[in-house]
């Protein structure tokens, strides 16, 4: 069984500081995962997840490792850790939230959802079943249950309809998963989804179902698609006070720095998104002091360094000047210097957070560091 202690929880706030033990590693939460959506952390080398970074899980994209280099290569490197080289614990999606992103291409029904390729037009059919098995073959640490990401906005009929449909399907997954073995010799997490939209009912009915059904962590899909993020907040709130406490809470695809400081406060201990990653490729640099877009000309001629605090080295050498330089010659290690600065960023916000916690001053910290943490520079 995975293994979950609360060290401390925040006398303010819903704010908890745990650690979760799994076969490939131990996750101090509350933790931010890195996205390596098709086996790798986009412009980075494994080993800087450990240094400057300090990554402790990373993610893994279902649909996409589906499809490329496929489960059956997987399968004979061993699985996903030895065919990236990368032994820390890792969590697969199901795939759900990309097939909701294939609108035109996909057609969801009872039995599961059949979808065409994005690469090359290709047909597929993920069913609940079949998710399981693929999420087997990779070896993640944690499995995430099949289900449907509503869009926002979305009317109520077809959040409840999609909701009821969701519960269904985790039925069916967890029927496979408690019927097959782990894949290579070591436990695998399998982790249920709330939905339910904007609907305080449905989330509510959503996060009784899911922790009725016992299992060993909890997650909270169908947030941070473009609802306003008081919804996001209000309906993190709700959950959470019907998640059992025991037990880990992830929040799917969250998000901004400031949704992670607001949503610990709420009481979730894990995160994932791509966008430290991809606005990094973009020149959207995350500091401690505030957020800089490297592509402005007031960078131009700063001599000053990227991050004289930042945790990865290049930001503590490199200028300002110099990185709008590489981003406006479109050199790769622009992308790169950027990448390391902003994972090495939101690890440290959340490990900063988690210290906080333990300190007993988590709340106090929060409101300062929202203001220094969204400030445009």
């Amino acid at each position: 069984m995975l293994k979950f202690t609360i060290h401390e929880t925040d006398k303010k706030s819903k704010a908890r500081a745990g650690t979760m033990v799994t076969d490939h590693g131990v996750i101090e939460t509350p933790i931010f995962m890195p996205v390596g959506t098709q086996g790798t952390v986009k412009g980075i080398h494994n080993r800087e997840l450990d240094d400057p970074i300090k990554a402790q899980i990373i993610l893994g994209n279902t649909y996409h490792l589906y499809l490329r280099p496929g489960i059956d290569l997987i399968q004979k490197a061993g699985g996903l850790h030895k065919f990236t080289g990368y032994e820390k614990p890792m969590l697969t999606d199901s795939g759900g939230y990309q097939v909701y992103s294939l609108k035109g291409m996909r057609k969801i029904k009872e039995e599961g959802v059949k979808f065409r390729s994005h690469i090359d037009g290709s047909k597929h059919n993920f069913t609940p079943e079949y998710v399981m098995d693929i999420q087997r073959i990779i070896g993640a640490d944690i499995m995430m249950a099949f289900d449907e990401c509503t869009p926002y906005p979305c009317d109520y009929k077809y959040a409840k309809r999609s909701m009821h449909m969701t519960h269904r399907w985790l039925e069916r997954c967890i029927e496979r998963f408690d019927s097959t073995d782990d894949h290579y010799g070591y436990h695998q997490v399998f982790s249920p989804i709330v939905q339910g939209s904007v609907y305080p009912d449905l989330r509510k009915k959503s996060a009784e179902y899911i922790a009725g059904t016992d299992r060993e962590m909890n997650a909270i899909g169908g947030l941070s698609v473009g609802e306003p993020h008081e919804d996001m907040y209000n309906m993190t709130d709700l959950v959470t006070d019907i998640l059992p406490k025991e037990k880990p809470r992830y929040l799917m695809g969250v998000g901004l720095p400031e949704n992670i400081l607001e949503c610990i406060a709420r009481g979730i201990d894990m995160f994932d998104c791509v966008l430290p990653s991809r606005n990094a490729r973009h020149g959207i640099i995350y500091t401690s002091k505030g957020i800089m877009n490297m592509k402005n000309a007031k960078w131009k001629e700063d001599l000053s360094v990227i991050d004289e605090d930042s945790p990865s080295p290049s930001s503590r050498v490199h200028t300002k000047a110099y990185l709008r330089h590489l981003y406006h010659v479109k050199e790769l290690l622009g992308a790169q210097i950027g990448t390391l600065q902003n994972l090495s960023f939101f690890l440290w916000l959340v490990n900063t957070a988690r210290e906080k916690i333990l300190e007993g001053n988590f709340t106090e910290w929060k409101e300062k560091t929202l203001i220094d943490i969204t400030r445009r520079l």
